[in-house]
Formats: structure tokens, C-alpha cells, sequence
């Protein structure tokens, strides 16, 4: 089959196009199209055949039931009956919207709509194009996410083809949707009304109009025998090929968590991805990174959510982690799509944090200008079992500058660089209880103790690792001196890297 492909602009709706796409559902045919929620795969909800053909299309389970969609308010009671008094407060302040409610179903919509029962969940959308296509329709779409069954929701027409191109027969392509999410389910055949999907709709907006609302306790977890009270909610959905993980923790935790699971995958050649948002992109230094949007504007998260799990699929990627999202608000829909998606797989930052005691590495010399400097980049270039923040700083830097030339000269030779150096002041700020502070010389290590107090993580290079040979100051002495510093403290950063991976090991 030939998927046609129609670009629409819901600002100027093209009638010709959606009388054509009106009349393919009609016949019973499958058309998708946007949504301000995701796209959906339309068909004709009161044709039981048509109902098949989307389950046909999607892989999707027989007993999922699909939500009908209408454009007009007054067409809810066609399909449904003993229709509850607050459906008209709901109504008016969220319908048009991303809010699904499920009713008692009228006799005219068959069982292959409702997956078997006797309710029928209806959703007015506000997407011009999509109340276009409805009343072009016949006024009754029945349509569930436009993508194969189990993948990530499409936000894009793209999204669809990639899943459904050569399946159905057509797409409205309107740009990308405004929400990202599914619409919020409710329940309105029980007391109180009971939120059955999470979506941009939330339980504080719905308890602002009705009173009290319940939500379905499954939804946030995978423990207990207690099946989902929407039937679709039982199946995995959303997911990506590659395994996704949600690391839970606040948020400094969950970083630090992903940092080190990205390192150590990476040191094994595996591939990672990283789900991470504008405000802590900057801290991932390995694995592939994709921003989701922002904290300030959870909205954002929303709607970059199945594009960025979509993404991860065109990526060599084996396994995803995912920072956690706090379930309030929209971040309640966020985190129940991001749960499905990672079947309940889940991390504790905490206990990933605790296995390392250090997480930076400090030399410090005199001037921060060529040991410190040198000792700092042979660590970075050892094998190490757990990443560190390795850097070095001066005891006395009057201004920034550059390493000294000679001891470039000599990391050049070694295939390593002091290029990118520019010497920093030792002040208090370094001092962390995460830190392993390491002098070049015992006076540094004095003088910190006298300014600073002992906070248990200073200690000389010698000290540290268990040799007590000395490192030569090759200051105003000729290249060979450098090379001479640079091959002891080679044989000192050595043995340090044994050091700290053994410690890895001892807190494991």
C-alpha cells in the first residue's frame, strides 16, 4: 500500500484535503493526523471493520480499547448514555483538550471500538486540523497513537511513517504536535472520578472544578498483582530499542550516578545514552546526550520526550539512562510515560554515588605551572575504573598563565598536552569532602593544613601511594630536568591509578 502523504497548515486549512482524508474514513480506510497531543491513526469508530484495521496496522492488542474523538459537544450523547452531571463543567473548561472521558457507551458503538466493553472513552482534541477531519468523517474518529504498537508516541508526521508508512493509507502531515503527551484519561463512570493516564490535564486542575478525584495506583508502579484500570495501560509502551533505566535520587545524585554509569560504559566500549535536560547537559561528558527540554518549563520535557526516545533509536546506543522528574504536575504524566517506557527499570543514585568515595583529584604544586600540571594529565591518560574531575592548582599563582614550555615540550613528546593549561590560585573552594587533595611536595601540604585545617583528604603524592621518591624541581634547569621530573612522577601517577581503583574495588 501507497501512504499518501498531505501537508496541512491548521492556520489555513486546505478543504480538498481534508474532504479526501474525510472520505477515506468513511470507506472504512485509516488516516493520521495531528493532534495538540500526538498523532493519531483515525478510522471510523462506529465501523467495527475499521476498528480492526487499526489494531491490524498498529500490532495493537485486541482488548486495548480506542478513544473516539468528536469536534462537536452535543455529538457525546450519540455515543454515550447516563452521561454524569459534571461532564458539563469538565467539558467547558478543558474541550476543547487533552482530556479523554470515559463513559457508559450507547448502543451504536461496536465492541471492535471499545475492545470489548461497555464503556467508551471520547476526547474533544483542539487541533483545527483534527476537528476538521472529524466533521469531514462523519463527526466519530476512533484513534489511538499513530505508531507501531509499544514504540514511543509520534509528535511528527515523520514519527508515523517511520512506523506505519505502507500501512495506512494517508497522513496529514500538520508540523509538530504542542503537548508531546497523551491526553489525561478520567473515569467518570465511578465516584469519585478516577484519573486512569496522567496527562497535561492534572488531578489539582480537575479537583479546581469536580472536588476530588482518585488515581489508579498501578499507574507508577510494577509491584503488586493489581492490574491497570485502563486496559491499555497494562502493556509496555513507549519504548525505545535500546534498554532505558530511570536513575532515581535528587538531582546532584542522579548526575553523578549517570556520570559514572556513562564512564564505565564507555571504558568498556559499550554505548550509552543519556537523558538529560538545558540545566545539567553541561555535567555529561561521555555517552550520547540529549537535551529533553527544561526544569523551568516541564511543558518543554513533555513535549521532547518521545522525539529524544525516538532519536536514541537511530544511535548505536545499548542502554539509556534517564534523570527522574518530580511527579507532580505534568512531570506526573512525564515520569508514568518515561516508567512504561523503561518497563519500572530503576537505579538508586544513592547507591551508585556511595561506591566512590573520591570524585576529583587535585595536585598541587608551587606556581600550578609544570609537576601539578604534568601529574594532573597523566592521571587523566591512566585507565581508571571510576571518572574523577583530576585538575591542579597553586599555592602561589599571582595571574593566570600558561604551562611552562619545557614541560609541554616534554608531555608533547610523551603524546600528551599541556596546551589548554592556565595556571589557578588553591583557595578554600577546593577543599570538598569528596577531594583528594595531593601536594607535590610536603611544604604545600603543611601550609594547606595550616590555612585550611585538616580535612583528612590532603596528602603528598609520596604519602599517598607508599614512595618516598623525591620529585625533582627541574624549575630553571634544562629540558633534560624536566624529562627527568616528568619520568618520576610517571612511575608516582602509576602506582596512584592502581591506588584509586583499588579503592574502587574495596568499596564495592
Amino acid at each position: 500500500m501507497e501512504t499518501k502523504i498531505k501537508i496541512v497548515d491548521k492556520n489555513q486549512i486546505d478543504e480538498n484535503i481534508i474532504n479526501e482524508a474525510g472520505n477515506l474514513l468513511k470507506e472504512g480506510r485509516l488516516v493520521a493526523f495531528p493532534t495538540e497531543t500526538v498523532y493519531g491513526l483515525g478510522a471510523d469508530a462506529l465501523q467495527e471493520d475499521a476498528a480492526e484495521r487499526i489494531y491490524e496496522a498498529k500490532g495493537r492488542p485486541a482488548d486495548n480499547p480506542l478513544i473516539v474523538h468528536i469536534a462537536d459537544y452535543e455529538d457525546l450523547r450519540t455515543i454515550a448514555v447516563n452521561i454524569p452531571a459534571e461532564t458539563d463543567m469538565l467539558a467547558a473548561h478543558f474541550w476543547p483538550g487533552p482530556l479523554t472521558m470515559i463513559f457508559e457507551k450507547s448502543g451504536i458503538v461496536p465492541y471492535g471500538t471499545t475492545g470489548g466493553l461497555d464503556t467508551v472513552a471520547v476526547r474533544m482534541p483542539e487541533n483545527p486540523v483534527a476537528q476538521a477531519l472529524i466533521r469531514a468523517a462523519g463527526g466519530f474518529v476512533s484513534a489511538p497513537s499513530a505508531n507501531a504498537s509499544g514504540r514511543p508516541s509520534p509528535t511528527s508526521a515523520r514519527h508515523v511513517l517511520e512506523d506505519l508508512g505502507g500501512r495506512i493509507d494517508m497522513v496529514l502531515d500538520g508540523g509538530d504536535v504542542d503537548i508531546g503527551l497523551e491526553s489525561t484519561i478520567l473515569d467518570i463512570t465511578v465516584i469519585p472520578p478516577m484519573i486512569l493516564r496522567p496527562g497535561a490535564v492534572t488531578a489539582e486542575m480537575l479537583e479546581e472544578v469536580i472536588g476530588p478525584v482518585s488515581m489508579d495506583e498501578t499507574l507508577m508502579s510494577a509491584d503488586g498483582e493489581q492490574p491497570p484500570k485502563a486496559p491499555g495501560m497494562k502493556y509496555r509502551h513507549y519504548a525505545p530499542n535500546a534498554k532505558l533505566v530511570i536513575v532515581e535520587g535528587d538531582l546532584r545524585e542522579e548526575i553523578l550516578a549517570i556520570r559514572q554509569l556513562a564512564y564505565a560504559a564507555d571504558r568498556k566500549g559499550h554505548p550509552v545514552g543519556i537523558i538529560a535536560t538545558s540545566e545539567t547537559l553541561p555535567f555529561y561528558k561521555y555517552g550520547v546526550v540529549k537535551n529533553v527540554g527544561t526544569r523551568e518549563n516541564e511543558k518543554t520535557i513533555a513535549r521532547g520526550l518521545y522525539r529524544v526516545l525516538r532519536e536514541f533509536d537511530e544511535e548505536n546506543i545499548d542502554i539509556i539512562y534517564s534523570e527522574s522528574f518530580a511527579a507532580q504536575g505534568i512531570g506526573e504524566a512525564i515520569m508514568n510515560r518515561l516508567e512504561k517506557a523503561a518497563g519500572h527499570l530503576h537505579i538508586s543514585a544513592a547507591e551508585i554515588v556511595k561506591l566512590q568515595k573520591y570524585r576529583r583529584v587535585t595536585f598541587v604544586s608551587g606556581t600550578d605551572s609544570a609537576r601539578g600540571p604534568m601529574a594532573a594529565e597523566l592521571l587523566r591518560n591512566c585507565d581508571l575504573v571510576q571518572e574523577y574531575v583530576i585538575n591542579s592548582r597553586g599555592m602561589v599563582v599571582l595571574f593566570p598563565e600558561p604551562a611552562n614550555q619545557k614541560a609541554e615540550a616534554i608531555m608533547k613528546s610523551a603524546q600528551m598536552t599541556l596546551e589548554d593549561h592556565s595556571s589557578h590560585q588553591f583557595d578554600e573552594e577546593n577543599i570538598q569532602e569528596d577531594t583528594l587533595i595531593l601536594t607535590i611536595d610536603e611544604s604545600q601540604k603543611e601550609k594547606i593544613l595550616s590555612e585550611y585545617g585538616d580535612s583528612g583528604n590532603v596528602f603528598t603524592i609520596n604519602e599517598f601511594v607508599g614512595d618516598n621518591t623525591e620529585i625533582p624541581d627541574p624549575y630553571g634547569k634544562p629540558l633534560t630536568a624536566y624529562g627527568e621530573c616528568f619520568e618520576v612522577l610517571n612511575r608516582l601517577i602509576t602506582k596512584l591509578a592502581v591506588k584509586l581503583n583499588s579503592l574502587t574495588e574495596e568499596e564495592k
